[in-house]
């Protein structure tokens, strides 16, 4: 579904990614984990069209979209949650959730995305009428998933889900995942929870300072001993 080849990032006068190479499958969790700075956001952002490459290639369903402006990339079914939530504080639950769908015509489709999306989120259902600004970092993280669900994605790119929720949170979170997965949607998680990260997703990609330095099945890369010491507490 998704081919990133020979990547080159220059973010900020620094070289951000260094030739990475990855694919994605359809219906899998595919996982890259690593310290900060190791350059998980900057291959998401590269990949959504937020940020371009210096040389390299992204095909997604076999389309070249390494220079595809990101609104486009969205409505060819490719969808980032970005880190740090940034839902609309202003803005009530369920007008996030509309903005979600920003780009869509299809009334049915719509309401039916909203009706799954409130399903997975029951509290979100029950705050639909609430700022979002208001809500705990667990809720606005459900709404910044929902949201991202909420254009019809069949690649969804979720950056740090985990991240400043508290363990069981983060559990609950994680298993939502799954089950967005579990109805045949593909997922990219970026994650530093590697341990969490490991657990649900099918294959692993091991990245430091730019580069992927391991990759593999998950348990494989769960079961790697430096792996496990420099990310899994031994």
């Amino acid at each position: 579904m998704l081919a990133v080849e020979q990547l080159n990032v220059y973010y900020d006068g620094i070289h951000a990614l260094k030739g990475i190479s990855f694919e994605v499958r359809e219906r899998e969790i595919v996982t890259l984990i690593g310290a900060n700075g190791a350059g998980k956001t900057t291959t998401l952002k590269a990949i959504s069209g937020l940020l371009k490459g210096t040389n390299g290639t992204i095909r997604y369903m076999g389309q070249e979209i390494s220079s595809t402006p990101a609104h486009k990339i969205v409505r060819q079914g490719l969808s980032q949650v970005p880190e740090g939530r940034r839902v609309f504080a202003d803005m009530t639950v369920a007008e996030n959730l509309a903005l979600g769908a920003y780009h869509r015509q299809d009334r049915v489709g719509i309401k039916n995305d909203l009706e799954w999306v409130y399903e997975l989120f029951p509290r979100l259902a029950e705050r639909r009428g609430q700022m979002a600004g208001t809500l705990s970092g667990g809720e606005q993280q459900m709404l910044a998933i929902g949201r991202g669900l909420m254009s019809h994605p069949r690649l969804l790119l979720l950056d740090e889900p985990s991240m400043g929720l508290a363990p069981l949170l983060v559990r609950e979170i994680f298993a939502i995942v799954k089950e967005i997965n579990r109805t045949g949607m593909t997922i990219l998680l970026v994650e530093q929870n590697a341990h969490m990260a490991l657990s649900i997703a099918n294959t692993a990609y091991v990245m430091e300072t730019g580069r992927i330095i391991f990759s593999g099945p998950a348990q494989k890369v769960a079961a790697n001993e430096q792996v496990r010491a420099a990310y899994l507490g031994g």
